[in-house]
C-alpha cells in the first residue's frame, strides 16, 4: 500500500514508518519538524504542517491507500494554559485534513493517534472503550472531539477509520534505529536519563493506596504500537476506537527496580509530593483490539521496553 503518515518525524510516527516500511509498504511522511537523519531513506518526506497547501497537494499527488495521523500537540499542562493551540492543531486542522481526504481519497483508511487522556480520571480500572469519557484537559478534550468527528464521518460519508487510544508509549526500536528525543516527560525516560547522566530523580508520591505505595500506570512498547498500526491496515480491522494498553500496569517503583537491574546502575532518588490530580491507578483493557487483531499485537514486556530504550539512550 501507499501510506501517508503525518507527524512522521516524531517518536510514534517514525516508528510506524519503520514498521510499515519493513512490512513492504511505500511511505510518504509529512511533518513540520526536520526529518531525523536516522529516518532518511525510510520515506519520501515533505517538511510542512499537515494542514497546509503543500501537504494537501501531496495527498492529491500520492493518493494514499491509508493516512496514519500521528501529528498533534500532546502535553497536558500547556494545553490548560493555551487551549486555543490544542483545539486548533488537534481538532480544527484534523477536520481540514479529513475534508481533503473525503475529496481526494474517499476510500482511504484513516488511523488516528488518540489518547488515554479522553478518560480523564476514571473511577475504575481497567479502562474500556465504552467507559465514560470525561477529559480534564483541553488536550484530552481535543482528542475526544476527533474521536466523535471520526464516527460522525463514518456514519455520514463511509469513512473507514481506526482510532488508537495510547497509554504511555515507551521503549525504542529493537534495532536501535529510532527512539525518543531527549527530555521526554514520562517516568521511564526520565529514570533512564537520570541513570545515564548520574543525576537525581524525583519520585512523586510513595503513599498511594497501591501495593508498593507508588502510582500504577499502563506502558506499551512503541514497537507494539507500530505493530498495531500494521495489523489495522493489513487485516481489515473494523472501524472504531481501540485502547492500546497492557491490561495490568506497572508501578513507578517497579520501573525503577527494573531499570536499575537492567542498567546495573543505582538511581539517586529524591522523595517528592503527590501531584494534584494523579490517580493511584490508571490502566486499560486492550481486549477489544486483541479480539480483532491477529496475530497478537503485543510482543514486548517491561524489561524489553527498558532495555531497548537504554540501548537508544547510550548508543
Amino acid at each position: 500500500m501507499n501510506i501517508l503518515i503525518t507527524g512522521a518525524a516524531g517518536y510514534i510516527g517514525g516508528q510506524c514508518a519503520l514498521a510499515l516500511k519493513d512490512a513492504g509498504h511505500t511511505i510518504t511522511g509529512i511533518d513540520r519538524r526536520t526529518l531525523p537523519n536516522h529516518l532518511k531513506g525510510v520515506m519520501d518526506f515533505v517538511q510542512a504542517d499537515f494542514d497546509s497547501d503543500e501537504s494537501f497537494r501531496k495527498i492529491v499527488e500520492v493518493r494514499p491507500d491509508a493516512v496514519v495521523h500521528c501529528a498533534g500537540t500532546s502535553l497536558v499542562g500547556p494545553s490548560v494554559k493555551n487551549p486555543s493551540d490544542y483545539y486548533n492543531n488537534n481538532m480544527v486542522k484534523t477536520m481540514h485534513l479529513l475534508t481533503i481526504m473525503m475529496s481526494a481519497v474517499p476510500k482511504a483508511k484513516f488511523i488516528f493517534s488518540s489518547s488515554a487522556a479522553v478518560y480523564g480520571e476514571p473511577v475504575m480500572a481497567n479502562c474500556h472503550e465504552v467507559d465514560p469519557k470525561e477529559p480534564i484537559s483541553p488536550y484530552g478534550e481535543s482528542k475526544l472531539m476527533v474521536d466523535w468527528m471520526l464516527e460522525a464521518y463514518r456514519r455520514a460519508y463511509g469513512l473507514d477509520y481506526v482510532s488508537f487510544r495510547y497509554f504511555n508509549a515507551c521503549g525504542a526500536d529493537s534495532q536501535t534505529r529510532h527512539g525518543q528525543e531527549p527530555a521526554a516527560t514520562h517516568i521511564m525516560a526520565r529514570v533512564l536519563e537520570c541513570l545515564r547522566d548520574d543525576t537525581e530523580f524525583t519520585l512523586n508520591g510513595t503513599n498511594y493506596p497501591t501495593p508498593d505505595g507508588t502510582c500504577i500506570r499502563d506502558y506499551v512498547h512503541v514497537e507494539d504500537i507500530a505493530r498495531a498500526h500494521v495489523l489495522a491496515l493489513e487485516h481489515n480491522v473494523p472501524a472504531g476506537v481501540y485502547n492500546l494498553g497492557s491490561d495490568t500496569g506497572t508501578s513507578n517503583q517497579e520501573i525503577i527496580a527494573a531499570a536499575e537491574r537492567i542498567t546495573g546502575r543505582i538511581l539517586k532518588i529524591v522523595a517528592g509530593k503527590q501531584r494534584a490530580g494523579d490517580p493511584p491507578l490508571l490502566t486499560a483493557s486492550a481486549a477489544k483490539f486483541g479480539a480483532v487483531a491477529t496475530p497478537a499485537w503485543r510482543q514486548h514486556d517491561l524489561d524489553a521496553m527498558i532495555a531497548h530504550a537504554w540501548s537508544w539512550y547510550v548508543r
